[in-house]
C-alpha cells in the first residue's frame, strides 16, 4: 500500500481523550461536575456518547429519533452548551458520538417515520430510507406486534388520526380513520405483523438484524443536509472539537459520507470511524479522517501480552474438555464459517432475499444475463457473501475482497456448472462490473452492507461466543484463532501508524467491548500456565455444569472478573449462551436451559472465589497486575490518540453490555491511576514527541530474556518499558543479565520521579535494575 502522506489538519488534534457513557441519570450537567476531576488526569478532549434526540428513556442514544435537537433528557442543547463552556475553561474540548446509519424504527418518537407512515412513498421523507415498497405490496412491514394480529386486533383503539395499541402509536392514512378496523389496517401504508415476521419478511434496512433501528440513506444530498445540520452548526460555533462516527460499514457509500461531512465541517475536527479492520487490514487511504477508534491497537496490546505456545496448548485443552465438533471446541475458522452459514441464512433472511430480488430484476432487464434462476441466484449470494474474509467491499479494492478464488468456492454449491454462471453474475454485480442504473448501484451497495453485518452477527455476535479457549482474545476487532502478536509485529504496526495514521485512536475497554481491559488480562494470563488453568477447573468439577462449553466459559469469566459476583456473572454468561445460539438464543430461549445455566453460576462461578480459594491461582496476582499496567502504558504512549473509557483510570472490572455502562464515578487513586496521570502529564508537556512529527523508535533487549520486555522510544524524548509474559519470565529465573540501552542522555522514571539512568551504547542498564520498582518503567530525558 501506498503510504499516506502526513496529515496535516486545520485543528489541533487530541492528546487524549475521556468516553463518558450518557444517559438520564448522568446528564451534561453530571458530567459538568465531573470536568476538574477529568482535566486533572491529563487528558485534552471529553468523549460524549451520542447527544441528539432519542427514544425516551434511552441508557445510550444510538436509537435516534429527532436530527435536529439535542437530547432534551439529558439537559438539551443549552446543557450541551454549557458543558463545552466548562470544559473549554478547563482547557478541554470535546468529541462526540455522531450516529449516521440508522435511526429509531419507532413512530411515536421518530416524525421523519411517522410522515413516511402517514403518507406513504410519496412522503419527502419517504427517501430517508431503504425501503422496498414492492417487496411488500406496496406497504412497510411494521414488525412491532407481540403476538399473530388476530390475537391482538381487540386491544387496538383509534383515536383522532392515531392507531394505539399497547402504549405504541401509528399515525394513520389520511380518510380512513373512519374505516371499520379491518378496512383500516388494510388501507394504510404499513403493514402490522408480529415481531417474528421481520426475520424473514422485512422490507426495510435496518441495523445489522435490530429491527427496531432503521437505516438512513444519507448518501441522499438532502438526507445528508437535514439530518446533519445540527451537528455541524454545533461544530461551527466551536461546542464540538471531534466527532467519533459510528458504524460507517453500514453507509452505502462510506468515503462519500465522510467526504460530505469533512465539507460541511470545513475539517475543522478530528474525526475517527468506528472501523474494524480484519486481519492485517489496512484503513481505506483515501478516507479523510485521522484514522479508527482504536479496535486494531486494541488487538496488538492484548496480542503481544499473550503467550502463542500457551495459547495453542489452551485451545488444545479447551478441545478436549468440551468435546470437539464444528461448534462445540472445534477449530476456530470451521467455527467462523459454520456461525456465517446460519446467520446468513436464517438471521439475515430478510436481507438475502434483498439482494436476490434487486439480481432477479436486474437479470431480468437485460438479455445477456437473463435465466438466471431465482434458488441459483439466492445461492450465489449467499455463498459469496460468506466468503468475505472482511467487513466488507468499498469503492476501490473490492476483486482484493471477492476474489477469484472466493468465487470458486461459492461454485462448489451447485451440482451443475451451468447453475454456478450465476456466481459470476453475482460477484460482478458486487463489484460493479455490468453497469451503473439505480437497481446495479443498489445492489452493490446492499452487498457491502450486508456483508458488514453478516460478519458483525456471525463473527462477533456469534463464532466469539462458541470458540472459547482464551475469552481474553474473543473481544471487538480480535483473531481468536490466532491470538498472541509477537513484538517484531507490535512494532510493525506501530511504525505503520506513526507513519500514516498519527493520530488515530487507541483503545483497550469500550462501551463494546465484551471484557474490560483488566479483566482481560486476568484471562489472558492463563495462556501462561495452560496446566494450571486445567488444574483450576479439576478444582471445581465438582461443581455440575448445563455442558462443558458453558463451565469453560463461566469459569474463564470469573476467573478474569477476579470477584465473585453473582448478579452480574449470570448476567454476562446468560448472554454469553444466548449470543452463541448452540442451546437456547434471543429469538427461541430455552428457559429449562437457561435456569440450568443460572443455577450453576450461582453455585459455582458467582461465589467461588477462584483467584482468591487456590494457592495457584492466587499466585498469579503479580502476573495479572503487571499485563494490567503494561497493557495500560503501552496504549498511553504508543502512536495514535489514546482514549480511556470511564472509570479505566483505576482498575475497572467490567463485562459486557450493559454491565460497562454504568455511570461515571470518581473513585479512589490506585497505582493504575499514578500511571495514567504520569503518562497524560507527559502527552500534555510534550505534544510534539506524541504527535505526527513524534517517531517510533523500537528498542530490542539483549540478554536470556530479551523477549520479556517490550520497549519503544518516542521522538528520543520518551521510553516505555514494559514486562511481557512475566510468569514465564520468572519461572525461567527472572531477568538475570538482560540488558536495554537506552537513546543517548540522561533519563528520569516519571513513575516516581527519583530514580535516573544513563543511555548510550556504554551505558547498558540491566532490566532487573529498571524494573525493580514496578513491571513497567515510563522515562522522560532530562532536557539540560
Amino acid at each position: 500500500m501506498t503510504p499516506n502522506p502526513v496529515r496535516t489538519a486545520p485543528y489541533t488534534p487530541p492528546t487524549a481523550t475521556y468516553r463518558l457513557q450518557l444517559q438520564p441519570g448522568f446528564p451534561f450537567a453530571a458530567a459538568e461536575r465531573a470536568v476538574p476531576h477529568l482535566a486533572g488526569l491529563g487528558i485534552s478532549h471529553l468523549h460524549l456518547s451520542p447527544v441528539l434526540e432519542a427514544v425516551p428513556g434511552s441508557t445510550h442514544g444510538y436509537d435516534v429519533t429527532d436530527h435536529r435537537s439535542v437530547r432534551a433528557e439529558l439537559g438539551g442543547e443549552a446543557g450541551l452548551r454549557a458543558l463545552a463552556a466548562t470544559a473549554r475553561a478547563h482547557g478541554l474540548g470535546l468529541v462526540v458520538d455522531l450516529v449516521p446509519n440508522h435511526m429509531a424504527a419507532s413512530p411515536a418518537h421518530n416524525r421523519a417515520l411517522r410522515a413516511v407512515l402517514r403518507e406513504g412513498p410519496d412522503s419527502p421523507y419517504a427517501r430517508w430510507f431503504d425501503i422496498d415498497w414492492t417487496a411488500g405490496g406496496g406497504r412497510l412491514l411494521l414488525p412491532v406486534l407481540p403476538a399473530r394480529l388476530p390475537e391482538v386486533r381487540d386491544r387496538m383503539r383509534v383515536e383522532g388520526g392515531t392507531l394505539r395499541l399497547d402504549g405504541q402509536e401509528f399515525p394513520l392514512r389520511a380518510g380512513t380513520e373512519e374505516l371499520p378496523l379491518d378496512e383500516l389496517l388494510d388501507a394504510q401504508w404499513y403493514r402490522l405483523g408480529w415481531w417474528r415476521l421481520a426475520r424473514t419478511e422485512l422490507n426495510y434496512r435496518r441495523f445489522f438484524t435490530v429491527s427496531d433501528l432503521i437505516g438512513v440513506r444519507v448518501e441522499d444530498p438532502a438526507v445528508f443536509a437535514e439530518t446533519h445540520a445540527k451537528i455541524v452548526e454545533l461544530v461551527r460555533d466551536g461546542v464540538i472539537d471531534g466527532l467519533r462516527i459510528d458504524h460507517p460499514d453500514g453507509l452505502a457509500d462510506p468515503q462519500g459520507y465522510l467526504e460530505d461531512l469533512a465539507e460541511a465541517t470545513g475539517g475543522r475536527c478530528w474525526t475517527v470511524v468506528e472501523k474494524i479492520l480484519t486481519g492485517e487490514e489496512a484503513l481505506p487511504a483515501a478516507w479523510p479522517v485521522a484514522g479508527t477508534t482504536g479496535y486494531d491497537a486494541l488487538r496488538r496490546i492484548d496480542g503481544v501480552f499473550t503467550d502463542a505456545g500457551g495459547a495453542e496448548e489452551l485451545a488444545s485443552l479447551y478441545r478436549a474438555f468440551t468435546g470437539s465438533t464444528a461448534d462445540r471446541g472445534g477449530r476456530w475458522e470451521a467455527t467462523a464459517r459454520r456461525a456465517a452459514y446460519e446467520v446468513v441464512g436464517h438471521d439475515l433472511a430478510a436481507e438475502t432475499a434483498a439482494l436476490t430480488r434487486l439480481a432477479e430484476r436486474i437479470c431480468a432487464a437485460d438479455p445477456a444475463l437473463r435465466d438466471h434462476a431465482p434458488w441459483a441466484l439466492r445461492t450465489a449470494v449467499r455463498e459469496l457473501l460468506v466468503r468475505v474474509p472482511v467487513y466488507r467491499t468499498y469503492r476501490t479494492g473490492g476483486e482484493e475482497v471477492l476474489t477469484p478464488e472466493a468465487a470458486r468456492g461459492a461454485k462448489a454449491a451447485f451440482a451443475v456448472e451451468e447453475e454456478a454462471s450465476a456466481v459470476d453474475t453475482v460477484r460482478a454485480l458486487a463489484l460493479g462490473a455490468l453497469g451503473d442504473g439505480p437497481d446495479h448501484r443498489a445492489f452493490r451497495a446492499r452487498f457491502a452492507q450486508t456483508s458488514s453485518a453478516l460478519r458483525a452477527k456471525s463473527v462477533e455476535d456469534r463464532a466469539f461466543y462458541r470458540y472459547a479457549p482464551l475469552l481474553s482474545a474473543d473481544e471487538v476487532g480480535g483473531e481468536p484463532g490466532l491470538p498472541a502478536v509477537s513484538p517484531g509485529e507490535f512494532h510493525a504496526y506501530c511504525g505503520r501508524i506513526a507513519r500514516d495514521w498519527p493520530h488515530t485512536g487507541t483503545v483497550l475497554s469500550t462501551h463494546d467491548t465484551k471484557r474490560s481491559a483488566d479483566v482481560r488480562a486476568g484471562i489472558a494470563v492463563l495462556a501462561q500456565c495452560p496446566g494450571e488453568w486445567a488444574a483450576l477447573l479439576e478444582e471445581v468439577s465438582g461443581v455440575p455444569a448445563p455442558d462443558p462449553h458453558v463451565a469453560w466459559t463461566a469459569w474463564q469469566t470469573a476467573f478474569g472478573f477476579g470477584t465473585p459476583d453473582p448478579e452480574r456473572l449470570t448476567a454476562a454468561v446468560l448472554k454469553a449462551v444466548r449470543e452463541a445460539g448452540l442451546r437456547t438464543g434471543w429469538t427461541e430461549p430455552d428457559p429449562a436451559y437457561e435456569r440450568a445455566v443460572a443455577e450453576f453460576v450461582a453455585a459455582g462461578p458467582g461465589r467461588i472465589p477462584l483467584r482468591a480459594a487456590s494457592e495457584a491461582a492466587f499466585a498469579l496476582e503479580p502476573h495479572i497486575r503487571a499485563h494490567q499496567l503494561g497493557a495500560a502504558l503501552v496504549q498511553l504512549t504508543m502512536p495514535g490518540v489514546p482514549e480511556l473509557y470511564q472509570n479505566t483510570e483505576r482498575e475497572y472490572r467490567a463485562l459486557v453490555d450493559p454491565d460497562n455502562r454504568e455511570p461515571f464515578a470518581a473513585g479512589a487513586d490506585d497505582e493504575k491511576t499514578v500511571l495514567v496521570r504520569a503518562a497524560l502529564r507527559l502527552r500534555r508537556e510534550r505534544p510534539e514527541v506524541f504527535g505526527a512529527t513524534g517517531s517510533y523508535t523500537p528498542l530490542v533487549a539483549q540478554g536470556p530474556a530479551a523477549e520479556h520486555c517490550l520497549a519503544f522510544a518516542r521522538a528520543g524524548e520518551v521510553v516505555t518499558a514494559v514486562t511481557r509474559l512475566p510468569l514465564r519470565l520468572a519461572r525461567a529465573g527472572g531477568w538475570q543479565d538482560t540488558e536495554l540501552v537506552l537513546p543517548e542522555g540522561r533519563w528520569e522514571d516519571v513513575l516516581d520521579g527519583v530514580r535516573e539512568f544513563t543511555g548510550g551504547p556504554a551505558s547498558e542498564t540491566k532490566a532487573a535494575e529498571l524494573f525493580a520498582e514496578r513491571p513497567v518503567a515510563l522515562l522522560a530525558r532530562i532536557r539540560e
